[in-house]
């Protein structure tokens, strides 16, 4: 009877036996319950330690932005040269590039000198009166002649190019600005980070006079401020992105190894495992609902006449990568704790593990038949499974590390290969399956 039933196992079932053998080695080399597993200080100091992991990793998030922002120039510029294509941004620079230009037109003086004209053109005194009333009518077209073309300036490839350039020369002064040492084209006064827009009003003075308003060649060079970012918070920001920028290269490294410590310091490690991950998940939960409420009280706080649509816009492109960094460790969070899940003992993981190997052993038994050898190999992995699996996730864990601004797609790719990985380690596990001469053996029975 034992004969007969060797013979019909399969090689899914040898690494179910496998799976038990090795949860009851577990079990045993764990002995009786421990007196020891109720030092509540032992316990507090593992939560206080993930704890304190998840507000760093919240921490190093923002920290790594604003390190981003702050000393990357490419960073900087992918993120805000967009904006010279957003609507309502265009819309916010033409509008203060108009009051800009009209600032400095004289639409009485203008009226006056037409009037003037007329009289020595010898037109009649009823008409060069009439003349004299144009003020609003000559204005308003005026108006609408300026306002359309500084919109045709605006929504060029040369503004975009004037933006993007202007940016990116204007970066060290960003950090400067940020940093409380402002200067250059970047400015930090009355609370705000302003960019001058000097050169989109020359073009447009340049546009006026093509169109047939002379007038416009007396305008001088007018630089104006367009501003990226306002609050009455500001200085106080500065000093705290200051001290983010100082500890940006750190935190991560600091986050990561308090996170070890607490699930060091854990009777459960594993247990402490998916507690840090949940936590840290947790924590860029936060971020990210903090991110949203802080852009409706930013938008809130605008002086009287900003637009707050451009505003928003300018808000979303220089939180943008910010809010990728946040769902990437989410992402990352969230595969550590569901990895550290179905590691364990519980019956959904157990089953998990399982099915997952009974298809591979399936798949290897296919491939067996048709003539593949596993040979050296497949013993090599049977003796070494354990460390390869362990660097299979120490490479994954320096990729992510190593990954300048790794995203939500980078995670998910990581996570998909450390997995297909795994899969390919199962499948050359000779050991998984029974012993040809055994199987040989059982079946002759």
């Amino acid at each position: 009877m034992s004969h007969s039933g060797g013979a019909e196992r399969s090689a899914g079932e040898y690494g179910e036996l496998e799976e038990l053998r090795n949860r009851l080695s577990a079990l045993e080399s764990a002995g009786p319950p421990q007196a020891a597993r109720h030092h509540p200080f032992r316990s507090a100091g593992s939560v206080l330690l993930i704890l304190f992991a998840a507000l760093l990793s919240l921490l190093s998030v923002v920290a790594v932005w604003t390190n981003s922002i702050v000393q990357d120039t490419g960073r900087y510029v992918a993120t805000v040269g967009p904006l010279a294509g957003d609507p309502e941004v265009q819309k916010a620079v033409a509008n203060r590039v108009t009051a800009a230009v009209l600032a400095q037109v004289d639409v009485h003086a203008l009226v006056k000198e037409l009037s003037d004209a007329a009289s020595q053109k010898g037109v009649p005194p009823r008409v060069a009166e009439l003349l004299g009333t144009l003020d609003e009518p000559i204005e308003s077209g005026l108006k609408q002649l300026v306002s359309s073309t500084a919109e045709r300036v605006v929504t060029s490839s040369t503004f975009e190019r004037v933006w993007v350039n202007g940016n990116r020369a204007a970066h060290t002064a960003l950090d400067k600005a940020l940093t409380g040492q402002a200067d250059g084209t970047v400015s930090l006064e009355n609370d705000q980070v302003a960019i001058d827009v000097a050169p989109i009003v020359a073009q447009v003075r340049e546009q006026l006079v093509s169109a047939g308003f002379p007038p416009a060649a007396k305008i001088p060079d007018v630089h104006t401020d367009f501003v990226v970012f306002e609050s009455k918070d500001i200085g106080e920001v500065k000093t705290y992105l200051r001290v983010l920028e100082i500890l940006g290269g750190w935190l991560p490294v600091i986050a990561l190894l308090t996170a070890a410590a607490g699930v060091y310091v854990a009777f459960n490690r594993r247990h402490a495992l998916i507690g840090a991950a949940v936590a840290v998940f947790v924590a860029m939960l936060v971020l990210g609902v903090s991110l949203t409420v802080v852009r409706d009280i930013y938008l809130d706080r605008l002086p009287s006449g900003t637009s707050q649509p451009a505003a928003g816009a300018v808000y979303d492109a220089l939180v943008k990568f910010l809010r990728a960094g946040v769902r990437a460790l989410a992402a990352v969070a969230l595969f550590t704790a569901v990895g550290a899940f179905l590691v364990g003992p519980s019956r959904l993981a157990f089953l998990t593990r399982t099915g997952c190997r009974r298809s591979i052993a399936a798949l290897r038994d296919v491939a067996v038949s048709a003539g593949l050898r596993l040979g050296a190999v497949g013993r090599f992995v049977h003796r070494s499974k354990r460390w390869i699996g362990v660097t299979i996730i120490l490479v994954a864990a320096i990729v992510l590390f190593t990954w300048s601004y790794p995203t939500t797609m980078v995670v998910v790719w990581t996570a998909v290969i450390t997995l297909v990985g795994f899969a390919v380690l199962e499948f050359l596990d000779v050991g998984a399956t029974p012993p040809a001469d055994s199987r040989a053996d059982g079946a002759a029975h």
